[in-house]
Formats: C-alpha cells, structure tokens, sequence
C-alpha cells in the first residue's frame, strides 16, 4: 500500500457519519446530476443555433434559441443552489456531529491520556483538522461529483459528434492522471506537516497562556517571544513548501489542458475543411470540451481538499481509535445502594504495566462512615492511593472494594457519584463562585450552595467579595488566593453530598486557623460520610479514626493518632516538629 493510498483508504471510517442524513446526500447528488444535464443542454442549443442561422439567417429563430438558453441557465441555477444548500449544509451538520463525538471522547479518557498529549495538539484537531474533514465532506464530494457527472456527460456528447476528434481531445489524459497522482502524494505529506506544525504552535500558545504569571515572574517575555518566533516561522516554512506544491500542480494542469485545446482546433479544423462535421457541431464540441476543462482543472482542487481531509481524518482518528484505559468492565454490579465502606486488599500498583510499583503491597479496612487519615513524605503515593479509589488510574482487579464490591465492577458513573474527590491543585472554571461551587450539582438552590460554601469556610471570604457568590473568578480562578480556591473545590464537593470523601492535602494553602474552622465544619457535618484525608498537616488528621504513615508506597506505620504518637515514629516525630513551627510563630 502507497504512501497516498493508505490514508484515503482510512476515509472509510467517514462512511458512518453520512448514515443519517442519506436522504439529504442522496438528494444533493440528484440536484448536480440534474444541474449538469442542464448545463450539457447549453453547448447542443448553441450548436443547432449556429446551423440554423447559418442555413437561414432569422432574427425569430435567433430568439427562440436566446430564449431556451436563458431558461436552460435558470433552472440549471436553480439545481446549483440546491446541491450547495444540501451538501454543504450536511458537511457543517457532520462537523458538528464529529466535534460532539471527539469531545465526549476525550472526556471519557483517564489523566494518563492528557499526560502524553499536549492541550494544544488536541485543541488543533478540535478545529483546524476538522474545518479540513468538512470541506472534505461538503466541497470535495459536491466537486467531484459534479466533475464526474460533467466529464461522463460532456465525453458521451462529443463522442457522438466525433469520435476521432474526441480521442485527440482525450491525447492529454493520461499526463493529467500521472500528474494528480504524483503531485496528490506529496501535498498529503506536506499537509500533514502542515497541521502538525499548527499543533505546536497551538500547544506553545496555550502553555504560555496559561503559564503566563510565571513567565512574568521569571522575565521570561523575550525568550517566550522567541520560541514563539521560532515555532512560526518553522509553521510558514510547512506552508511555504505546501503552496510550492500546489502552485506548481494548478498551471501544470493548464499547460496540459491547453495542449489537448490547441489539438482540437488544429484537427477539428481539419474534420470541417473535409466535411465530417459542420461549423455548428464544431462549436458545440468546443463548448463541451470547454465543459471538461473544469473537470480537469477541478481535478487539482478536489485532490488537494481530499488529501488534506484524509491526513486530517487520520489525526482526528488517532485519538477517536485511542480507548480509554479506564472504562466499564462487565459482569457489573448495577444500582448498589452504596454506604461509603473502603477496602484495600493486597494492593500493588504501577503506572506502566510490568513498570516498578508506586504502591503496595497495601491494606487497610475503612467502615462505612470512618475516617482515614494519610500522611507521609512527598512522592509516597498517597494521592495515587486517593486516585485509584474512583478510578481516575485504573487499580489491580481484587485490590480495591467499595461496600465489598470491586470498583472495577462498579459503573463508573455510579462509583465517582458515590465519590468525590477535592485535588490539591483546584481547578476553577471562567465563571461565578456559585456556579463553579454548584458545578457537580448544577442543579442545586441557592441556599445549599450557600450552605456548601460555609461549610468550606468561605463566608468571610464571601463578604469582601465584590458581587458575592455572584462574582466571576476568571479564567482558573485567578481572581482567588490559592486558599480560597481551594476552599471553593472543597466547597463543590461537599454539595454533591458523596458517601466517600476524599481530600488530597486539599487546605495546604490556607492558614491554621482557617483550616482548624474548615475541619470542625466537616466533622459536624460529616455523620456517616467516609473520609480519606491527605495532608502534610498532623492537625489535619488528628481526629481520624486510622493513620496511615506512607513510605516508599508501603505503610510504615498505621494506628491512631493516640497511638502513633505514643509509639514515637516518622508521626510522633512529625507532630513533634509541626508543634514546634507553631510555637516559634507564635513568638
């Protein structure tokens, strides 16, 4: 298989997203043929013109024939306005149809996913690749269609006028087919490298974007801007050599064309002198010859939309033929009425198949209702510990269980319903306080998110607030201190109200005495919610029911707090020097 052949033949992926607008397509083809026949009419009427005026000069004929020309043109307009409404319209319709489906894709898959991938390269394909599968899906096959129609039709007409002359018509053909093909390879390859250089540059816009207080903070605007440059100017260099391409292919065709033109009023001229054929049939072949010039000259438009609608079909397939890594593994356990208790047996995790484990082996028991406390040393594991919980890494089968039922046989959507998780790193939307806060539960009134909000400890903050909890944070909530974006996170879990919460060192960034109100609130609030808690902070799992001390992925030590401190390990050491941090504070 050839390098141009195998990307089209991937265009076969496409067929499912005409399915349901077949009566349109199918209604749009009928419009061109109908247009095309129309149009095949003109060169006939204009031909038997020019006979009869020549036998018999009438200035009444002449009109009779202006006339079925003018009506000719009329309602071959009208199918051209069809054709273009229906197939175009049905390209935007596909488009849109291929951007839902690439979004929920995306949405479906885990972190690991966006790990290996850059925000840009993917908003790229979002965009870009598909305005090019469109035209592909409207302007490409509306083209073609039309020029096939047009080439069938405008080579039978003239065959029958004669054929000889049709066959010196025809002598530049085969130069045309070579020319598509070779040239149809290169622009391809160069397409692709087109759009791969657009998705660097995506990516470095978007990373400086949203880099951009660090970029500040460090002076770094002139390097930025020089990469930048860099990145540019390498993506008008792809350009360049596509248009070199292209440029080239256009007025080849011409020069092709025009040779086959030159031919056919040489031997044409030849058939009238020697009587085959009159001066009327010899402007009607012209026409229609004329008629298959567009076919031919089209030919280079066409093949330079579908090449670059398959290459851009084959980077959106990429990532549509990607499956997630986490996903619904059956027999399931459906519509369990799940209390909140956590079990760890045996757990060994890596993040690569067959890589060196971050975790394990594990175990641990949490009732329904309980807390667990995880504290340990930075890189230990214990937010992937909180991760695997609600599958955001997929866990060992027989590792993790929720009420006794393997997470892995547990509906995503009903395990992370029964979960919520509150990141150390909070991810706040463009929009209100209350909106990011009701986010989980976009239906809540009100007052539960009022209440949510108090529960997180928010209400201070909420006063100095110029609009409230009607107050747009922008874009990553850059309007916030970090403390109080973590405090709106841990807000918009709460309000899901979840069986299991679980908080990953979710209040590092708020004062003691913040964190001490935030932590009584929960605890008030908390009867019969799980808790999993992580944090650097011993105060932050002081009144847990278990304390895991992590190391290396293992527990080091496990009891207490009482009892952990009074075995006066890596936890009574820890509380030892926190106690001390406060006391020379407070000095």
């Amino acid at each position: 298989m050839s390098a141009g052949t195998a990307p089209l033949r991937r265009l076969r992926g496409l067929l499912p997203a005409f399915r349901p607008y077949r009566g349109r397509v199918a209604l749009g083809i009928t419009a061109i043929l109908l247009s095309v026949a129309f149009g095949l009419l003109a060169p006939q009427l204009i031909g038997a013109a020019v006979d009869a005026f020549r036998r018999n000069p009438s200035h009444a004929a002449l009109l009779r024939y202006a006339l079925g020309l003018v009506g000719v043109a009329a309602v071959q307009g009208i199918f051209s306005f069809v054709q273009r409404r229906v197939l175009v319209g049905v390209s935007r319709d596909i488009e849109v149809d291929l951007r839902d489906r690439y979004f929920a894709h995306l949405e479906r898959q885990p972190p690991a996913f966006f790990q290996e991938r850059a925000t840009g390269d993917l908003m790229a394909r979002a965009t870009s690749d598909l305005n090019a599968v469109r035209m592909l899906c409207g302007p490409a096959i509306m083209y073609s269609s039309q020029t096939l129609f047009t080439a069938i039709g405008a080579l039978l007409a003239m065959a029958r006028l004669d054929l000889p002359l049709t066959g010196v018509a025809l002598a530049a053909l085969p130069a045309v087919a070579g020319a598509t093909k070779v040239f149809g390879e290169r622009i391809h390859h160069r397409y692709e490298r087109v759009q791969q250089g657009f998705a660097r540059l995506t990516a470095r816009v978007q990373e400086s974007l949203a880099g951009a207080r660090v970029v500040r903070a460090y002076a770094q605007e002139e390097a930025e801007r020089r990469a930048f440059g860099e990145l540019n100017a390498a993506y008008l260099e792809e350009n360049r050599r596509l248009v070199r391409i292209t440029a080239a292919f256009h007025p080849l065709l011409q020069v092709l064309v025009g040779c086959g033109f030159v031919a056919v009023l040489y031997f044409g001229g030849r058939q009238i002198h020697a009587g085959a054929i009159t001066v009327g049939e010899f402007v009607a072949f012209n026409f229609f010859l004329a008629k298959l010039v567009w076919p031919m000259i089209a030919i280079g438009w066409v093949i330079n939309l579908v090449q670059r609608g398959a290459a851009s079909f084959g980077r959106l397939l990429e990532i549509l033929e990607v499956e997630p890594a986490v996903a619904d593994h059956e027999p399931l356990v459906r519509g369990a009425r799940l209390r909140g208790a956590v079990s760890c047996r045996g757990l060994v995790f890596a993040y690569q198949p067959g890589g060196e484990p971050v975790l394990g082996p594990l175990a641990f028991e949490v009732p329904a209702g309980g807390s667990l406390g995880l504290v340990g040393a930075t890189g230990a594991g214990k937010s992937t510990l909180l991760s695997l919980l609600p599958r955001l890494w997929e866990p060992p089968e027989g590792s993790l269980f929720l009420d006794g039922i393997d997470v892995r046989r547990l509906p995503l959507a009903e395990l992370r319903a029964a979960i919520a998780m509150v990141p150390q790193e909070s991810f706040l939307f463009s929009a209100t306080l209350a909106e990011n806060i009701a986010f989980g539960r976009r239906e809540a009134s009100a007052t539960e998110i009022l209440e949510a909000a108090h529960l997180a400890g928010l209400e201070p903050d909420l006063e100095a607030l110029p609009n409230g909890l009607d107050t747009v944070v922008g874009e990553r909530g850059l309007t916030l201190s970090g403390g109080q974006k973590q405090r709106v996170a841990l807000a918009r879990a709460l309000l899901r109200r979840p069986r299991v919460l679980l908080l990953d060192d979710c209040l590092s960034a708020v004062d003691a005495a913040t964190e001490a109100r935030v932590l009584g609130n929960l605890a008030r609030a908390g009867e019969g919610r799980t808790v999993l808690v992580v944090s650097h902070r011993i105060a932050a799992v002081a009144a847990c029911d278990l304390v895991l001390v992590l190391a290396a992925g293992r527990i080091a030590e496990r009891g207490t707090p009482a009892e952990l401190l009074a075995a006066g390990g890596a936890y009574a050491e820890l509380a030892r020097l926190q106690t001390l941090e406060e006391e020379l504070a407070a000095v």
